[in-house]
């Protein structure tokens, strides 16, 4: 049995307190060293030694690091997260057992460690989903596609929540702020900072009001159950939601809702009749005048479930027009073309060819997101002949407000959109062809089907031939 080193107890430290690398940075000095639970002080105060948690790893080690249960280190990672003041010196204990040859303690619900780190880590990934379902943004009045959202979690999340964020909201600036530490995102990399005040947000934006009218129409007070509702949504965070001002008129009137409801004379379902198709953009004014009358077009159904119509971007006299295919979920989200991973990828290609992205105008055969749901997820789902040719009439217009010295049309889609039926991408992918008003283009493959092609050889395969396909670029 080894000698225990300390005599009195030794301050160890974690900063920033809920981070995992650096407890267990800590904890692993102290486990070697052959400190038991009892001569830590995982408060970090006076008492003690002065010796601080950086300074553990110059403790001699009496022993190996044991090999730990992964779902310890989950748990682990959870629990720092944590507000309890005691959360470092429970997890060290626990580690602590383990090591002493307790590989089976977290099997042990009952046990009073293991059900308090259960607990605790519960009560982080419930605090965690509040934050994801609960965060607003808002526009900075004065400073377009930058959103602020203020935030009061229960317990030390940012840096576990944020990436979240990032990903789902890749395409815009953003910040979220709460009291004790703020996360930013500037369209490329997360960031950390210090806490801020509600102040520090936006009071609300021109977009609530909308969301407003939108959530009070979609409100069934036949289904009202404030119980529930106050166990998934706590008052606490009304006061970050637009809608919260609602709900107490809302719940007040439900019952009279339903007594409507209820003595309504039945009638039957009346057929729907589809709209007509808008008419086919005219080219006129400016790129910007085009896009803003995009925003309303309903020529196919794919305007119904997408979040928003997704036109081209970059200068008016682009010499060079990318057309893909469809946006994805984070083009969707964002308004933006090519900012998910298949535009990441693209990217990526143009860097090495030393072609500067901000050069190109970049556009889509089709404008909205036309996806598959799968719980939680949208999947990306090829769009029909219908959807190229109801689009086609915006990426004419585009073309001929552009009016560029070349196209490359990434996929089958685009090369369709571009070209016209009867084009077949594998016999004519890297060819150049010439329009008939005049403009040079040519096909390739779209950088979705590169990803596609998984992560080992036929990849790096794939993205060479693609990287080769719009040097074309380089001797137009």
């Amino acid at each position: 049995m080894n000698r225990r080193i300390a005599t009195s107890r030794i301050s160890a430290q974690v900063d920033p307190p809920w981070d995992a690398a650096a407890w267990r940075s800590a904890a692993r000095a102290a486990l070697c060293a052959g400190l038991a639970p009892e001569d830590l002080d995982w408060s970090g105060g006076a008492q003690g030694s002065l010796l601080g948690g950086s300074g553990l790893s110059t403790l001699p080690a009496t022993r190996t690091a044991p090999r730990v249960p992964a779902e310890f280190l989950t748990l682990a990672d959870a629990v720092l997260c944590h507000r309890a003041e005691d959360r470092h010196g429970l997890l060290y204990r626990m580690l602590w057992r383990i090591a002493q040859g307790e590989r089976a303690l977290l099997l042990r619900a009952a046990d009073p460690d293991v059900h308090r780190a259960r607990t605790m880590a519960q009560a982080v990934k419930r605090d965690s989903h509040k934050m994801k379902a609960f965060v607003r943004f808002r526009e900075v009045p004065g400073d377009r596609d930058r959103y602020i959202a203020w935030f009061e979690p229960d317990q030390f999340i940012v840096d576990r929540v944020a990436p979240f964020f990032a990903r789902r909201f890749a395409g815009m600036r953003w910040a979220i702020v709460t009291p004790y530490r703020s996360a930013i995102w500037n369209g490329e990399a997360l960031a950390f900072a210090g806490g801020g005040t509600r102040a520090d947000a936006p009071a609300e934006d021109a977009r609530e009001d909308l969301w407003r009218t939108y959530y009070a129409n979609i409100f069934n007070p036949a289904r009202l159950n404030t119980t529930m509702m106050r166990t998934e949504m706590p008052q606490k965070y009304w006061k970050h939601l637009p809608e919260a001002a609602l709900l107490p008129d809302l719940v007040r009137d439900a019952g009279l809702r339903v007594r409507e409801m209820a003595e309504r004379e039945h009638q039957a379902p009346r057929r729907r009749i589809p709209a007509a198709p808008a008419p086919a953009p005219v080219v006129v004014g400016t790129l910007e005048a085009l896009r803003e009358s995009a925003r309303d077009c309903r020529r196919c159904p794919l305007w119904q479930p997408a979040t928003q119509t997704v036109f081209g971007e970059g200068p008016a006299t682009a010499r060079t027009m990318i057309v893909g295919e469809q946006p994805g979920d984070e083009e969707d989200l964002s308004g933006r073309p090519f900012v998910g991973p298949a535009g990441r990828l693209f990217s990526r290609a143009l860097e090495e060819l030393g072609i500067p992205r901000d050069t190109l105008y970049l556009t889509n055969a089709v404008k909205h997101f036309r996806f598959e749901p799968r719980g939680k997820r949208r999947l990306h789902k090829r769009p029909d002949v219908a959807h190229i040719e109801a689009c086609n009439g915006w990426l004419r217009a585009e073309i001929a407000q552009v009016r560029p010295e070349r196209i490359v049309c990434l996929g089958a889609s685009a090369a369709r959109a571009v070209f016209g039926p009867g084009v077949r991408l594998t016999e004519e992918r890297g060819i150049w062809r010439t329009r008939e008003d005049g403009v040079r283009a040519f096909a390739t493959v779209h950088p979705s089907w590169v990803l596609r092609q998984g992560d080992g050889e036929a990849q790096a395969q794939a993205y060479a031939g693609f990287v080769d396909d719009l040097r074309l670029l380089l001797a137009a």
